[in-house]
């Protein structure tokens, strides 16, 4: 379901003053929303067709810096800009913020002539393997699972704090738990109404298996409305509990005592009337042929979209045996073990649920490197290699997830397929991106270094 709101409808609720601004965003390269804030009259009458922003967006890290040795954006080319034309179908009330709308970008190449899609733009990454699915007749199918911690204290005392002593919204497991979750709804049910009315189809929300960790789920849809939900859902989730004075974090991993934060990927194809392509009544456990092979491309190229499923150095904290994230790239049954597991066998609603990815993640780079993976395997009837019972915690010989970035980066460097699906240019500018998290991780000095050495070396 994309946004609830006309064109017609915003100018008639701006006409009568009920919206005054307009948030005008793009995906970053890490999945946050950037842009500006519109007097919505202005919006309305000249800035609906076309903004523009730095291009640089599209190549800094989490501090914003301008980072060096990216082929599309440096110092020598000057910083220009890019076209931001919005997408009116994801325009939308923002009823947590008061008479605001908001509504999502493409980012285009600016200047004269040029009306291409910038390439390593997220939002054009997943349009891009979409267009390839639908050159088939079929539509990609996706959900991500969303989960989170939510503390006691504010951002803005976290970081006065530099960041010890937080305290997670409970003090035990809260998984399913729904006396303590009660405890919560301050927030929680703010989040569900909110989202609800800004067009983002909520179904539910849930204690996670950690003190203060929740998680939220949006309704399947096509992929890049999935993309954009869950974009939105992590906007508003950190607007929300900054509004009522605490605050959430997507850390993959906040502490070494806790369990990580993950963004499972459910996934499934589907023709163009909306009939499951991976359902087969007849096959064992209703899966298609595509659907088999669709998970064989998952499985043999698990290691190349690693990185897309987890794209920082802490992300590969949270691959541990025994906390419900993978370390296996396997296939089962419903067993949350494996890395990939086979959700609702043998029903109309057989899928696929990628368990790799973390709460972290960039979601239009993950369902794109998904579809892309998938593809292959259809692509050549990759086989499907038998399922993995048991604990694949101990499934011994079976492929590895990268236990760090630097392995990932690797696997991403080296992935033909990947630089076939997204082009050369993309996957050297997401290569630049991992280099530069690695190299500046590598200049600093962690408190578990002082802690260790400080005294002892």
């Amino acid at each position: 379901m994309p946004g609830n709101l006309s064109f017609e409808a915003l100018k008639s609720r701006v006409e009568s003053g009920e919206v005054d601004t307009v948030l005008v965003c793009q995906p970053d390269m890490q999945g946050r929303l950037m842009g500006k804030r519109f007097f919505a009259r202005h919006f309305v009458g000249e800035a609906h067709a076309e903004t523009h922003s730095c291009n640089y967006l599209l190549a800094t890290d989490m501090e914003m810096a301008t980072v060096d040795g990216y082929k599309a954006t440096s110092w020598a080319a000057g910083y220009g800009d890019y076209a931001m034309i919005p997408d009116m179908s994801t325009l939308r009330l923002v009823p947590w913020l008061e008479k605001t709308a908001l509504v999502l970008c493409d980012v285009l190449h600016h200047g004269e002539g040029a009306h291409d899609e910038v390439a390593h733009s997220p939002r054009a990454v997943l349009k891009r393997q979409i267009a390839r699915l639908q050159e088939n007749g079929w539509r990609s199918m996706a959900a991500t699972e969303l989960e989170f911690f939510l503390f006691q204290e504010s951002y803005e005392d976290l970081a006065a704090a530099r960041y010890r002593g937080m305290t997670p919204v409970s003090p035990y497991n809260e998984d399913y738990h729904i006396f303590q979750t009660t405890k919560e709804e301050g927030v929680m049910r703010a989040i569900r109404n909110g989202l609800a009315a800004a067009g983002v189809p909520v179904e539910n929300s849930k204690g996670e298996a950690e003190a203060g960790q929740e998680e939220i789920n949006v309704r399947y849809s096509d992929s890049l409305d999935a993309a954009d939900n869950h974009v939105i859902v992590k906007n508003a989730c950190k607007e929300i509990a900054w509004q009522a004075g605490k605050s959430v974090s997507f850390l993959a991993k906040w502490s070494a005592a806790a369990a990580g934060s993950s963004s499972h990927i459910h996934q499934s194809l589907a023709a163009e009337d909306g009939a499951s392509l991976f359902y087969d009544a007849k096959a064992p456990h209703g899966m298609s042929d595509i659907m088999r092979h669709y998970l064989a491309g998952l499985l043999k190229y698990g290691r190349d979209t690693a990185y897309f499923l987890a794209p920082y150095i802490n992300s590969y904290k949270r691959f541990v045996a025994g906390t419900f994230a993978p370390t296996r790239i396997v296939w089962s049954l419903d067993n949350r073990t494996a890395g990939y597991r086979v959700c609702a066998p043998g029903s109309k609603a057989v899928r696929i649920e990628c368990r790799i990815g973390g709460s972290d993640l960039n979601p239009y780079l993950a369902l794109a490197s998904q579809i892309a993976a998938g593809l292959e395997g259809i692509k050549n009837q990759l086989p499907l290699e038998e399922e993995y019972v048991g604990d694949a915690y101990l499934a011994d010989g079976a492929r590895t997830i990268p236990m760090t970035l630097r392995d990932a980066k690797d696997a991403l460097k080296e992935s033909a397929m990947l630089r076939e699906a997204f082009g050369d240019d993309v996957i050297s500018h997401y290569v630049r991106a991992a280099e530069w998290e690695i190299e500046h991780f590598n200049r600093q000095v962690t408190d578990y270094e002082v802690a260790r050495g400080f005294e002892r070396a």
